[in-house]
């Protein structure tokens, strides 16, 4: 997810902007380094990073080597600290002198290393919220048997590759875990490049210096995909970056797309974009085309990888670029940093740039061989989860798109909502549904009164809380089903319900659900013999929508707190239900 080319990471140009950020703002997330190497390096470009990334941070770092002594001691710093996310960084250094020294058998000592990461994980877990981002390790460089590396257990780099195979499976299960992949970094940058043996021995520094930004980008991306920004829709031009050639000028026959030539690599281009599709992400084509013209390879080229259905929104006109991802954008109700544009012409990059800041536009190479090698390097598409309804995500826009289409249709928004039958769920948090939950309360920007971050560990934990209704909403239509799309939670204070998190999906507004959801929220209240309902607002730089949420519905404000919070009231006697146009369903 950076907003720089890999190469412009450059570790001295970092460091000498270190001075300034050394004055930060109040903390975004604590983060706190544990290590068996040293992590002064690592600290210095993680904040100046972040810094750039416009996301504060406070980081700590724990002891030289301390692992084990921080996370056993139960009154160590690391449980006063009580940070939001632990990056455990372990070194193949550090292995390999265990790996020597160690007199028990290889596989012994093997199941020992498994068994103690694992209890580091299992005791963290059991005292903090905490996510933890553990590293695996880059293999070795020793090569003491030759081409029979593979085959014999007695091999440290086997040792390693059995480690690395054991923390990514065990992840799988660990809903507070990411992996930082140094075993991927190393190897794509080289091993001999990445590992530095001299200044391991000088100063206990992980790697060479040139690599320190790549391991903290690959933190930040881990933290920033948790908390903030997620991309959700790649708008694609299409002559020169989905095919070679203009298919107004050169025909169906004359682009380059199959597997000869520069067609091979456009071929391998779209299987690379299909595949963002098939895991979530939206796609979305904004050309410099007649619209019939830019859909001919789509429907006629027996080579083309990318079908219309693909496709949730085709804008093809001879309008400005950035205008046309304006409708992109309101079409799919997310935002501008939402959007990943890839356009092969410098000039369009630099216009959206220009007047689309906040749109990610990456400097595609000249060379098309090398576009699915510069996008992953830029790894863009970071994501701390993946459900079943990321799947279906294209889909359902592109299902949106044609409801507002219908809605042209209809001369009063009474009669369009009835027209579709829409079916609304409104259920307690359960275990199936957590992981979209979670996900949902963790990338709402627009539509979330109090930002608050609930992870899966912390909305599970709520099941179980006392005078806590955590609630979760389903809405579907004759069209579609939205999904989950709506989370709730109610905590009885005294004499009062507060309304602890709202969060809803954009994609959903104006149809009737928070009315829907407020209505049940006084039923709750009243069932209770509540006197009131409290609700909160916390501005932020992306939530200006709901900031009259609740006037909306009759509160009042009840105190203005310094950091600019709104805290609201209603008498439960006072609120008057609104209309819906909604069928509940069990």
């Amino acid at each position: 997810m950076l907003e720089y080319e890999l190469d412009k990471l450059d570790y001295f140009e970092l460091f000498s902007l270190r001075e300034e950020v050394e004055a930060s703002k109040k903390p975004k997330s604590k983060i706190l380094l544990l290590a068996d190497c040293s992590t002064q390096q690592l600290a210095i470009i993680l904040r100046v990073l972040f810094q750039l990334n416009h996301y504060e941070v406070d980081i700590k770092e724990a002891g030289f080597d301390s692992i084990e002594l921080e996370v056993f001691d139960h009154s160590s710093e690391l449980y006063s600290y009580k940070p939001d996310f632990i990056i455990i960084f372990m070194t193949v250094q550090r292995l390999r002198d265990r790996f020597y020294n160690s007199t028990s058998s290889k596989s012994n000592q093997l199941e020992n290393e498994k068994e103690k990461i694992k209890q580091i994980w299992e005791t963290l877990s059991e005292r903090l919220d905490s996510k933890i981002v553990q590293s695996n390790f880059s293999l070795p460089v020793e090569n003491l048997f030759g081409t029979f590396e593979t085959k014999t257990t007695e091999s440290f780099i086997n040792y390693v590759r059995q480690l690395n195979h054991f923390i990514i499976s065990e992840s799988s299960n660990r809903d507070n875990l990411t992996i930082l992949d140094i075993d991927k970094l190393s190897g794509y940058v080289g091993r001999k490049n990445y590992l530095d043996e001299t200044l391991w021995y000088h100063s206990k520094t992980p790697c060479a210096l040139d690599f320190i930004p790549y391991v903290s980008q690959l933190i930040i991306d881990s933290i920033i995909s948790h908390k903030v920004r997620s991309v959700k829709c790649v708008v694609l031009d299409l002559d020169n970056t989905l095919w070679g050639g203009v298919i107004g000028d050169d025909g169906v026959d004359g682009i380059a797309l199959g597997h000869l030539g520069d067609g091979e690599a456009f071929v391998d281009f779209q299987h690379f974009i299909l595949e963002l599709k098939k895991r979530g992400i939206i796609l979305a084509v904004c050309s410099k085309n007649e619209e019939s013209n830019a859909k001919i390879p789509f429907l006629e080229h027996p080579e083309m990888v990318l079908k219309l259905d693909d496709i949730a929104i085709f804008v093809a006109n001879w309008d400005n670029k950035a205008d046309n991802i304006k409708v992109i954008k309101e079409s799919l109700n997310i935002g501008y940093d939402s959007i990943v544009f890839l356009d092969d012409n410098p000039y369009e990059r630099n216009l959206v740039r220009k007047f689309l800041p906040d749109v990610i536009v990456p400097e595609l190479p000249e060379d098309p061989a090398l576009y699915v090698r510069h996008i992953s390097e830029l790894n863009l598409f970071e994501t701390s989860s993946y459900t079943d309804e990321d799947k279906t995500r294209s889909e359902m826009y592109k299902v949106e798109f044609e409801r507002q289409k219908l809605q042209k249709k209809y001369s009063n928004l009474e009669d369009y909502l009835v027209s579709l039958e829409m079916k609304i769920t409104l259920k307690k948090f359960d275990e199936f549904n957590l992981p979209r939950i979670a996900q949902l309360i963790q990338r709402s920007n627009q539509f979330n009164l109090t930002t608050k971050r609930y992870g899966e560990v912390e909305c599970k934990a709520l099941l179980e809380e006392n005078g806590t209704f955590p609630l979760y909403c389903k809405l579907k239509d004759k069209y579609g089903d939205y999904g989950l799309i709506s989370v709730v939670v109610l905590k009885k204070i005294d004499s009062s319900l507060f309304i602890d998190e709202w969060i809803m999906s954009c994609r959903v507004l104006s149809r009737g659900v928070e009315q829907f959801i407020m209505n049940h929220v006084f039923d709750i209240a009243k069932d209770l013999n509540i006197e009131s309902v409290l609700g909160l607002y916390s501005p932020t730089s992306k939530n200006a929508m709901v900031k009259d949420f609740f006037l909306k519905f009759g509160f009042v404000e009840k105190n203005v707190f310094e950091n600019k919070d709104v805290e609201y009231i209603i008498s439960t006697k006072e609120y008057i239900k609104k209309l819906v146009y909604l069928n509940e369903e069990d």
